[in-house]
């Protein structure tokens, strides 16, 4: 079965927080409140978003967290790497060299054009959408080439 983990849907619904409001910086302790997650695991999940460049942080007295970025510059697959990496349905679709047996295999192809469509698919949702704030898709030119990107390493022809 494919699922995120409980921490990404976690840190989807504190990113989604953070994009209802933001002009406003939020502490820690107000978005475990607002959130209902508890302060230990939002002040976990805003560190590992921090580092993957999703969240700022402001020290200080009037200090907390804000996006990055505008929610609708922000897609799926952004947090979903952030969180749990690259989407990868199989080791060779991963990218080349990553199973023992795809130089013979039949079926690798097939399965890197399925994660190509489950990637592509997640650039296309923003977080803005996740948290209901726009209903129009976001089609950004610098994920588009990533997403590009990603494909010619991965399916080969």
């Amino acid at each position: 079965m494919l699922r995120i983990s409980r921490l990404t849907d976690y840190a989807t619904v504190i990113l989604a927080a953070l994009a209802g409001e933001p002009e406003r910086v939020q502490t820690a302790a107000a978005l475990a409140q607002g959130t209902h997650i508890a302060a230990p695991t939002v002040c976990k999940l805003l560190k590992q978003l921090q580092r993957a460049g999703l969240v700022i942080s402001t020290r200080g007295l009037h200090g907390g967290y804000q996006l990055a970025r505008p929610a609708a510059q922000i897609s799926a697959a952004a947090i979903l790497d952030a969180l749990e990496g690259p989407v990868a349905l199989t080791d060779c679709s991963a990218g080349h060299g990553n199973c023992e047996i795809e130089d013979s295999c039949r079926v690798g192809r097939v399965w890197q054009r399925l994660n190509l469509a489950i990637r592509r698919s997640l650039y296309d949702v923003s977080l803005a959408q996740l948290a209901g704030l726009d209903a129009a898709p976001a089609r950004l030119p610098a994920l588009e080439r990533e997403v590009k990107a990603v494909g010619s390493r991965t399916v080969r022809a």
